[in-house]
């Protein structure tokens, strides 16, 4: 076996040496290996089989075991409570998609049925997510319009007289209206977006969302309520305004809100006002006394009955013109193939659904694992969310993940197992079969105070920024840019931009680390930077010299920046001196000066160190340039007779030095060498000092 390095330092006084040698890898051919893993894989046995169908249904596995006694009453209270909220939540979301508001309830009962079956965690509640709804929407937005449609036109519902695409059928015909071509839109970008997800949980491709930070995140769902926030502003006031599509969507929904304000419903704006006081005040409260409350306030349904009822008996559409639900029919539509044609057109809209499905999805399983103590599957959950995706798609519903509102309520009342979830759809079933058509006079506005009431949350983050910028400016960089993308540009396009500008200043970080001096720490073996402690030691004749980052093409510059401006010798420019010196000293001698003068003249002066030890243990990895940045490094100290002794090195770092060739340059010199530990490195300069002072003398 090869030999891996040596050390050198103290022990009681003298000098010793070891020598470490690496363990040789198991070698295996390729061929070898893919028929190992082709023989583990694809080997077929019932034990297998009965494995795989519970790792991929794993309600197989709890469900047997289920404790009725102890479980069912807080399953059974926390599924009523989310079957409750899901039923206002999913015909309010219905505006932010730009859909029926049948098409969400059947997004909420299929997700939460097929959730019960592939997921593993115990808590989070998946179903209709404002931020999916609002990308699902802006896209059967941009596909209306360029199929002829007219979004504000809520009249064209039935066949038109034009020639369009049939989503079902994928041929052209004029027998599909507006709302048929808005759900075969939804439910395509839907089935990509969960094919996508199942494909990188097949290819184990769930490292992309880490990509996606916490301030990224928080920036991104921000931005997008912002957003969300916008467009519901005309159903609050009641002004019908064109929806805006493309870039700055922002800005001009408020330019045009602002022009058509005289236009405003006065009994949507009186509507909106109550509803908006009535919700805050009662979450408020549920906020403020959530300890002594067992279940959260109704709050929302009890607004949709309320205003339902004011709405019918005062007859608000006819008499105020005030926009309503309209009709919402009872039952199941047949299942049908989203078109295919469809699918490719917006196969680009559903990468970003799929992201940020799958990003809170996962964060939010993980969180509520933690917090009660058991294990989720981080694969199995990227399966469970896709599939959730793909089947309702063919059940007209669109795109759905866990929401944290719903699963924090869903916690606090009691959940113990996703049992709850089908009683949550067992609720949502009875709207569907039997009381959808009751909320034919619900007015739009209402609709609109429930979405903007549940953005509280998102909108609070604003508040959290001084404190963020405290923590970490970076971080408080990262969101307010995410955030004002997300909002002023566009939603997707924000996404994008907040994950790229994350990876940059994550980049530039490295590109600029930090750097520092090491001082010792009394008379121990530890040693810390000196521009951040007082009353540390200065090591005589010894420069420690710390980088805070990976030594790569990028940085390898500022490295020598770093440690040039550090140890204060610049070793080119100490040349050059010492050779200008010399020059100088060859011309005396030409014009006659004294034998002695001349010597002086010739002599180098001393530097006020003779080792540097670069302390590694912040170094994880080098690359061809680090090190021959390195490399570089040791040869210019050389012929200043100083020496560069590098300590903490980890077997990365070591195996990178010994493929480039640095160690083999540092053992012409057995003064180079590497170090377990800065100390050590220390008492070897010092004892070589000692060696060469007597040598000399």
């Amino acid at each position: 076996m090869e030999k891996e390095m040596e050390t050198g330092g103290l022990e009681n006084g003298s000098p010793f040496q070891l020598y470490m040698e690496r363990k040789t890898p198991v070698k295996m051919r390729k061929t070898d290996m893919l028929k190992s893993q082709l023989r583990k894989n694809c080997s077929c046995s019932t034990k297998r089989v009965k494995r795989a169908a519970t790792d991929f249904f794993p309600v197989l596995q709890w469900l047997p075991k289920y404790n009725c006694k102890e479980y069912v009453w807080g399953d059974v209270m926390s599924g009523l409570v989310i079957g409750i909220i899901l039923v206002p939540q999913a015909i309010a979301y219905s505006l932010l998609a730009g859909l029926k508001p049948i098409y969400s309830l059947y997004t909420s009962f299929f997700a939460n049925i097929i959730y019960f079956l592939m997921g593993t965690s115990r808590h989070v509640s998946v179903g209709i997510f404002s931020l999916l709804s609002l990308l699902v929407g802006q896209v059967v937005d941009r596909e209306l319009l360029l199929a002829g449609f007219d979004l504000d036109d809520d009249s064209q519902e039935g066949p038109l007289n034009v020639t369009l695409h049939n989503v079902t059928l994928d041929v052209m015909s004029t027998e599909c209206g507006k709302d048929c071509y808005a759900i075969g839109v939804a439910t395509a970008v839907t089935l990509m977006a969960g094919i996508y997800q199942v494909l990188m949980g097949i290819f184990r491709l769930g490292f992309v969302s880490m990509y996606l930070s916490e301030p990224v995140l928080d920036g991104f769902a921000t931005g997008a309520s912002v957003t969300i926030l916008t467009a519901q502003v005309k159903y609050l006031i009641g002004v019908k305004i064109p929806r805006a599509q493309g870039y700055g969507i922002l800005i001009t929904t408020w330019v045009n809100i602002f022009r058509n304000i005289a236009q405003a419903n006065l009994c949507d704006v009186v509507t909106s006002a109550i509803c908006i006081a009535v919700l805050v005040t009662a979450k408020e409260l549920g906020d403020r006394y959530k300890h002594r409350l067992k279940v959260p306030l109704p709050t929302e349904l009890v607004v949709i009955v309320a205003a339902t009822l004011v709405s019918h008996y005062g007859r608000l559409n006819e008499v105020y013109a005030s926009s309503v639900s309209g009709e919402i029919p009872t039952g199941f539509i047949p299942p049908q193939v989203p078109s295919l044609r469809l699918m490719q057109r917006v196969a680009l809209d559903a990468f970003p659904l799929a992201i940020v499905g799958f990003a809170f999805t996962v964060s939010l399983s993980e969180m509520f694992a933690k917090k009660y103590a058991y294990t989720v599957r981080a694969n199995q959950e990227m399966f469970a969310i896709g599939f959730c995706n793909i089947i309702p798609a063919f059940f007209h519903c669109f795109a759905t993940s866990a929401a944290l509102a719903k699963t924090l309520v869903k916690a606090s009342t009691g959940c113990q197992t996703q049992v709850s979830s089908v009683v949550s759809a067992v609720v949502v079933l009875l709207v569907l079969l039997f009381f959808a058509p009751l909320f034919f006079n619900l007015q739009k506005c209402v609709l609109a105070c429930i979405i903007i009431v549940s953005l509280r949350g998102a909108l609070r983050k604003f508040r959290d920024v001084p404190q963020r910028y405290r923590l970490d400016r970076t971080d408080a960089l990262v969101w307010c840019v995410t955030m004002l993308s997300s909002a002023l540009i566009s939603t997707e396009l924000g996404l994008l931009v907040g994950a790229v500008f994350s990876i940059l200043c994550v980049i530039g970080r490295t590109q600029r680390p930090r750097s520092a001096l090491l001082g010792q720490i009394g008379s121990t073996v530890f040693y810390e930077d000196d521009g951040e402690y007082k009353n540390l030691l200065p090591v005589p004749r010894v420069k420690i010299f710390r980088f805070e980052a990976p030594l790569y093409y990028a940085n390898k510059d500022f490295f020598l920046k770093c440690l040039h401006n550090r140890t204060g010798l610049d070793p080119a420019v100490e040349m050059a001196k010492r050779n200008k010196a010399k020059r100088k000293g060859q011309q005396s001698l030409e014009r006659g000066f004294g034998q002695g003068d001349t010597t002086s003249r010739l002599v180098n002066k001393h530097s006020d160190f003779q080792a540097v030890v670069i302390d590694c243990s912040s170094i994880p990895f080098l690359d061809t340039a680090g090190v021959s940045a390195l490399k570089d490094t040791l040869k210019d100290h050389r012929e200043l007779q100083i020496s560069i002794l590098l300590a903490c090195c980890n077997p990365s770092v070591i195996a990178s030095l010994e493929r480039g060739g640095y160690l083999g340059s540092a053992s012409k010199d057995k003064h180079e060498l590497l170090f377990h530990s800065v100390h050590s490195a220390v008492q070897f300069a010092r004892e070589r000092e000692v060696l060469m002072d007597d040598s000399v003398v």
